[in-house]
């Protein structure tokens, strides 16, 4: 009997000491990942848009934010005095972003160009981190979808006109880094389908590989850049590739962006696929693009 009461001591001792020691491992395993989450902090502001003017940026909505924005194009500047420089000519795009979570956005819009209307997914793969989890460069996905709205869509009468063939898709991988606080740089490589084109010589599929870049010059103004460099396109011509170069001016709950550009279209399948001007030529249009964001949940 004095055996198992020695025991049964023996064990209400080591129970009393294993018990504070798991309890001591459980809270320290905790304080350790909180302090992980505490030193690991995403990069943002990279861009002061989601687009950095025409393309997707690197830049994400945060969780249940809606981005109410107008994109504006007006006319080739080289039609002169009679035209008002292009001023009297405009083409535009209404577009409504909203953040289902801080690394999901969908987005749709409707531009003038054709009558059409896109709707897309942006998805955050990676984000930028510096701290405990450092991660150098963000990956975001986008892929979308475009509707040509024309009564007459094709220059090709001899095709029914038919819903499906007046779609179109694109997919990009877009890969940025935000250096220092003042440049970010990203590249996006990017295929365009269409279900229909202008002839046989010309392919559904268009890749592409764009470069966007912002260069901060004070804490409201940066310059920024937009290129498109179009791998297979028929008929090459290298000074139609979409370039555009503008200025983020923001002001307190907009962010407005001047720019000129020789791209009419305001999405990817427009601006990496239709026909654009000459800068060389003078086929080049002034434009802005506004963006408004509103709090709708948290």
């Amino acid at each position: 009997m004095k055996t198992e009461a020695m025991h049964k001591a023996m064990l209400t001792v080591l129970l009393g000491c294993w018990i504070p020691l798991g309890i001591l491992a459980q809270e320290t395993d905790l304080l350790s990942l909180l302090e992980e989450e505490e030193t690991t902090e995403l990069v943002t502001h990279a861009f002061k848009s989601t687009r950095v003017i025409n393309g997707h940026s690197m830049e994400m909505l945060g969780s249940g934010a809606l981005d109410f924005r107008i994109l504006h194009r007006f006319g080739k500047i080289n039609q002169g005095v009679y035209q008002m420089f292009g001023l009297d000519q405009a083409s535009m795009r209404l577009g409504l972003d909203y953040a289902v979570l801080p690394s999901l956005t969908l987005g749709a819009g409707r531009s003038t160009a054709k009558k059409e209307i896109d709707g897309f997914i942006k998805y955050r793969l990676i984000g930028q981190s510096t701290g405990k989890r450092n991660m150098p460069v963000s990956l975001i996905w986008v892929s979308g979808v475009t509707v040509n709205g024309l009564k007459e869509p094709f220059d090709r009468p001899e095709i029914p006109v038919t819903f499906l063939r007046r779609l179109g898709y694109y997919h990009e991988l877009i890969i940025g880094r935000k250096f220092g606080e003042r440049l970010s740089l990203q590249l996006s490589p990017t295929l365009v389908h269409r279900n229909i084109v202008d002839n046989e010589l010309v392919p559904n599929e268009l890749f592409a590989v764009g470069f966007g870049g912002r260069f901060k010059l004070s804490s409201r103004v940066a310059f920024l850049w937009d290129y498109g460099y179009l791998i297979n396109r028929v008929p090459p011509d290298l000074y139609s590739h979409p370039l555009s170069l503008g200025f983020d001016i923001e002001t307190g709950g907009h962010v407005f962006q001047l720019h000129f550009s020789n791209a009419a279209g305001m999405n990817e399948r427009a601006y990496l696929s239709d026909r654009n001007g000459n800068w060389f030529r003078g086929d080049i249009q002034f434009g802005f693009n506004l963006s408004r964001i509103f709090q709708i949940s948290e």
